[in-house]
């Protein structure tokens, strides 16, 4: 039987660059040091809208307004029956100091030993195709849309 796990993700432009989680002392990922979009998984009875803003107050301490879906994405992992929806929504910056999320992430929980170490960045608008940013094809499309002003 297939599981479908849900998660949700902000693109959230701030100070002439966008908000990212840059993970570093990753053990057991095949491309080390990494960003990703700031989210995570959907809680039960949370819409996706929802979802967005605690993962960004748990992972970056500031609230935040959901403007619009920009991309959705699925795949799945057959050795583990899992199949993974996610949502990319463009939010605006509302409001708290950026960098004090008090997520699980943050808590010391041995559950999260083996990820790394999880640092909020701010990433100039020039840099971005610099860093290495997952997942790769919801970079290229970011990316691309941020070259033509859309983001």
């Amino acid at each position: 039987m297939i599981k479908k796990r849900i998660r949700v993700a902000a693109i959230l432009p701030m100070n002439d660059g966008l908000a990212f989680m840059h993970r570093t002392e990753v053990k057991n990922h095949p491309i080390g040091d990494y960003y990703t979009f700031p989210g995570g998984g959907l809680e039960e009875n949370e819409t996706l809208e929802e979802g967005v803003k605690r993962e960004i107050q748990e992972e970056f301490g500031i609230e935040v307004e959901v403007q619009e879906l920009l991309y959705q994405t699925s795949n799945s992992n057959n050795s583990r029956n899992i199949l993974t929806e996610e949502y990319f929504f463009l939010c605006k910056y509302i409001s708290g100091e950026f960098g004090t999320g008090d997520g699980p992430e943050f808590s010391n929980n041995p559950k999260y030993a083996d990820r790394g170490k999880y640092i909020p960045e701010i990433v100039a608008k020039e840099d971005i195709d610099k860093i290495k940013l997952l997942p790769d094809d919801v970079r290229e499309l970011f990316i691309n849309d941020l070259k033509i002003g859309k983001i």
